[in-house]
């Protein structure tokens, strides 16, 4: 931002989304959380699924959120030699892949995530706090990373915008 409190452009020296915490933390910190407030405040006792189908199940999503919306687009990531972490540039717009459906594929991974573990671990705290996950990742860094994108890539990234809705 400069002086006045607007957006500055794009250049050199900012030439990043103004991400300050590390978006995977707020997954984290999400289930731990959940989970304290579980053995503290137990809610529901057996809310989900019985052992051991809660293990296969919750463990598939993980692996299945996990393999597409996260291997797949580092892979993207890595193909174009670009970082996916949000306080670096991005040089170039990814819209194949999981970008065709969702804008952040690495974000609703994370929630998925959440799900998943809210499964294992028979916790319905951890699924009452997921969607808080998704409100503070877009506050900590979806609104800075579309920010950036919009300055950096103008026109067309907000047709990306028009196309592709921001989780599913």
């Amino acid at each position: 931002m400069n002086d006045q409190g607007e957006e500055s452009p794009v250049g050199e020296e900012n030439d990043h989304a103004a991400v300050k915490f590390p978006p995977p933390l707020v997954g984290v910190l999400t289930i731990l959380i959940g989970y304290g407030l579980g053995k503290i405040y137990p809610i529901i006792d057996g809310f989900l699924l019985p052992s051991p189908a809660r293990y296969w199940v919750g463990g598939a999503i993980c692996v299945i959120a996990a393999g597409l919306l996260l291997v797949w687009p580092f892979k993207l990531f890595r193909k174009i030699d670009q970082d996916p972490k949000p306080w670096t540039p991005t040089p170039d717009l990814i819209v194949v892949g999981p970008y065709k459906f969702t804008r952040n594929p690495m974000y609703l991974m994370m929630l998925l995530v959440c799900f998943g573990f809210a499964v294992i671990l028979d916790e319905i705290w951890v699924l009452v706090l997921t969607p808080v996950c998704a409100i503070v990742i877009y506050l900590t860094a979806i609104r800075h990373e579309e920010a950036y994108l919009e300055r950096k890539f103008g026109e067309s990234y907000l047709e990306y915008k028009k196309r592709v809705r921001r989780w599913i």
